[in-house]
């Protein structure tokens, strides 16, 4: 397919507009998102901006924690697991995080385009912008619409085919409660604020499940310009009204002042003044520890920031901002191409193409679509200085949204940047870095109260305030004290992609120890002498009890093991590489062989627990005790290839049993299975999770939406493709039948390499490596290799490739 025809292909495509948010389309700029419904005589675009969150800066440590946990500790050394985790859900848990907020809408009313023929919308992932075209007894009408990241605005322009056809009625609303005003004959103006609480979704029939309270709470603005070309406008009631006008153009802008909120927690906290806790009760410490990222800058109102965006964005042409936007999308969208082979269905509407799919045809290019759509929602829910992609990446419209749109941290934000680095998008990891730095002082504070531990710690849920504790409810889910741990990854694999020994000094490495000390002070010596975790819980997954109680707390779970064993093996091999911090180094070394290790079962499976339970879901959507296959590398068939069958029998009883009935479960599975090397059952989790789990507008449903099956699925397929975890990279490892012919330009590899690979007959045609810097690459492909130098010579395909940086090496497949 040529590249052209490729970028034609990257289009979500209706003949009707959106009947619910799930068929809307997404547009976002990493700060601002909207839903773009695309409705004819009634069009809602629903926004969404990245810091509008209930609550305020507090202290939400459980300062009673401390004190239970040596009883806790005794209750699961004797096996008393029911009671220990009855101590722990009465005693030891915080409270819960606070939730994302929808901005509000703009509504857009044309008079007369109830009925209307030749209707067509879509979504152009390779611009990024969305368009809508219909026509009426007047003529032709259309719609586009994106949200430009150079230029920090929403841009909507309406246009008619017949002159002075366009009457419009505009007006913008919030569920929140704010205010709207007229701003002279040509702007609206929404003010409002958040709630300060909002109960998580186990608790939201509670009369006091949505708090407000005078002068608490993130202000925010949402200002529109209108900009047209002829007719007249008309200003009432907060209300803009259009007629006779040939075209016109809407500038919006949106801010909080979270900025202004921290800034003043933070002096509150260096002045010693008191803050609020949780209860109400003044305390001098908590979520004001996080750090401002915009140190010594002035800090703009909302109205100031959002006046001068419009201001400057009003003076440039329209066709100029547009440009604009479009370079800006495109420099990162088309890094990456990919094609799995065409179908006629590419013809069809996305929501009838996806129920012929449904019905069992094949389309590789839907599956191609699914990942480039999967990079399009990072790119337009994490840019460099935004909030980091949360369950719902950045679009909500839910007050009370679903597990309150929290960054969840036991995998779904994890799995939201699985894609970041293999899919070329290295710099959109940034924002998720951001939040692990903010986290750690947080963290280090519930560390120090709840556990009297050094280093930093974070639990299931983590919010805008950068909640650490382990949150109300079930110990099952909210006692998991590994979320630092398992974010530290994120550092170490942003550093193995983009081998800087600046990060890795100066951000990753110190936050990593961090979290490796407190992991330290949280292993305990179990019956056997070896170090365990204790308490510890599998995430969101129960055992059954020899007295037949469903439990969640025992020792030493495989995955708190895993994690832990692979932070203190990435704190060794940086302290090497920058030679520093000796002592330490030494003291990980030699605590790494005191380790508990992972256990294979009776029946072959990778334990889960210290003991082998019964399990009481046995087809649970987690399936923590695989972590060391993916995302981590311990399960390998080089060093533990006893490890790699039992978890492939783990898998099958799992899946057996029910597992991978979510939509992010289902895309850990592709990813599980490709590391297994099986491309059939990789493959055939893509379809699953196309099948069952997508939405009209290819959302993931959990359900309900959850973003992170897109991401998850769009890394699976980037590791079906490469593979780069073991010191070497792996060509077209789980590369299933469906994709017989194909190319992939731009993925890009550990150690700082960018490739391109294409097929044909499920066999390498060539592979070009470009390397960033000086070192070894290791080849390994199912089939001998030519590998050509820059100058022409011939490298040894049986020793690792030297190569240089800038070089570009050409590999082929042998012919025998």
């Amino acid at each position: 397919m040529k590249d052209v025809n490729q970028r034609q292909a990257w289009k979500l495509k209706y003949k009707q507009p959106a009947a619910v948010w799930e068929e809307a389309l997404p547009l976002g700029n990493g700060h601002m998102g909207a839903m773009v419904f695309g409705g004819t005589a009634e069009e809602r675009f629903q926004l969404n901006e990245d810091t509008l969150w209930s609550g305020f800066p507090r202290d939400t440590n459980n300062y009673e924690a401390l004190r239970y946990l040596k009883k806790a500790r005794e209750l699961v050394a004797e096996g008393s697991y029911t009671e220990a985790e009855k101590l722990i859900n009465s005693r030891m848990l915080g409270v819960n995080c606070q939730a994302y907020m929808p901005l509000g809408d703009l509504l857009l009313s044309q008079p007369g385009a109830d009925s209307c023929t030749e209707y067509s919308r879509e979504l152009d992932l390779d611009s990024g912008i969305a368009a809508v075209s219909f026509r009426t007894e007047a003529g032709v009408f259309t719609r586009e619409a994106w949200i430009s990241a150079p230029d920090g605005v929403m841009v909507v322009r309406a246009s008619s085919e017949a002159s002075g056809g366009l009457h419009l009625e505009l007006t913008l609303s919030s569920p929140l409660r704010h205010t709207v005003r007229t701003a002279g004959v040509t702007g609206l103006v929404l003010e409002g604020r958040c709630p300060t609480h909002i109960a998580d979704n186990y608790h939201q029939d509670h009369p006091y499940a949505i708090q407000y309270e005078d002068g608490l709470g993130i202000a925010f603005e949402l200002h529109m310009q209108l900009i047209t070309t002829g007719g007249r406008v008309e200003a009432a009631d907060g209300r803009l009204i259009v007629s006779g006008a040939d075209q016109v153009q809407l500038l919006l802008a949106a801010a909080t002042d979270y900025e202004q909120v921290r800034s003043r927690a933070a002096h509150l906290k260096g002045s010693g003044k008191p803050l609020l806790s949780a209860e109400g009760k003044t305390v001098k410490a908590g979520a004001a520890e996080v750090k401002s990222s915009r140190t010594g800058a002035e800090l703009l109102s909302p109205a100031e920031s959002c006046v001068l965006r419009l201001a400057a964005a009003a003076e440039v042409p329209y066709e100029v901002l547009k440009q604009r936007h479009i370079t800006d999308h495109q420099a990162l969208f088309r890094r990456m191409e990919l094609d799995l082979g065409w179908s006629e269905a590419a013809k069809l509407p996305t929501d009838e193409r996806l129920a012929v799919y449904k019905n069992g045809e094949e389309d590789p290019a839907l599956e191609a679509l699914l990942f480039q759509y999967g990079r399009y929602l990072l790119i337009g829910s994490s840019r460099p200085g935004s909030q980091a992609a949360n369950l719902q990446g950045i679009w909500n419209e839910h007050v009370t949204p679903p597990w309150n749109s929290n960054y969840t941290t036991n995998i779904n934000t994890q799995m939201n940047y699985w894609l970041a680095e293999a899919g070329n998008l290295s710099e959109l990891h940034g924002p998720l870095i951001d939040l692990i730095s903010e986290l750690s002082g947080t963290g280090a504070r519930t560390a120090a109260v709840h556990y009297g531990a050094r280093g930093w710690t974070a639990h299931h849920n983590v919010d805008l305030w950068r909640s650490s504790v382990p949150s109300g409810g079930d110990a099952s889910w909210a006692f998991w004290p590994m979320g630092g741990v398992w974010l530290s990854r994120h550092l170490w694999e942003h550093y193995a992609y983009n081998p800087d020994p600046v990060f890795l000094q100066e951000t990753a490495y110190p936050l990593m120890k961090g979290a490796a000390l407190f992991a330290l002070d949280w292993l305990v010596e179990g019956p056997d002498g070896l170090l365990v975790t204790n308490p510890s819980t599998s995430p969101e997954n129960r055992f059954v009890t020899a007295e037949g109680e469903a439990c969640s707390i025992s020792m030493g779970s495989a995955m708190d093991m895993s994690l832990i064993r692979e932070l203190f093996g990435h704190c060794v091999e940086a302290a090497r590489i920058l030679d520093t911090d000796d002592v330490f180094r030494q003291q990980l070394e030699q605590t790494l062989p005191q380790l508990a290790p992972l256990v294979i079962t009776a029946d072959g499976r990778v334990q889960e627990w210290y003991e082998d339970f019964s399990e009481a879901e046995p087809g649970h959507r987690h399936v923590s005790h695989l972590y060391g296959l993916y995302p981590g590398e311990m399960i390998n068939e080089q060093d533990t290839p006893e490890l790699v069958e039992a978890s492939r029998r783990t898998l099958e009883k799992r899946i057996a049993s029910g597992g991978g009935h979510t939509g992010w479960s289902c895309a850990w599975l592709i990813n599980l299975y490709a590391r297994l090397r099986d491309g059939e059952a990789a493959h055939s989790f893509v379809r699953t999770l196309l099948s069952r789990s997508a939405y009209p507008n290819l959302f993931d449903a959990h359900p309900p939406f959850q973003i992170d099956g897109n991401f998850g699925a769009a890394a699976g397929i980037a590791e079906m493709l490469l593979q780069s975890h073991l010191g070497e990279l792996r060509l077209l490892p789980a590369l299933p039948a469906a994709w017989k012919n194909g190319r992939v330009k731009g993925i890009r590899a550990r150690g700082g390499y960018e490739l391109e690979l294409e097929w044909q007959d499920r066999v390498l045609v060539s592979a070009r490596i470009a390397a960033s810097r000086n070192g070894e690459c290791r080849l390994v492909y199912d089939r001998g290799l030519k590998i050509t130098r820059p100058d022409g010579s011939l490298a040894d395909a049986a020793e690792p490739l030297r190569v240089k940086a800038g070089e570009v090496y050409l590999v082929t497949a042998d012919e025998a």
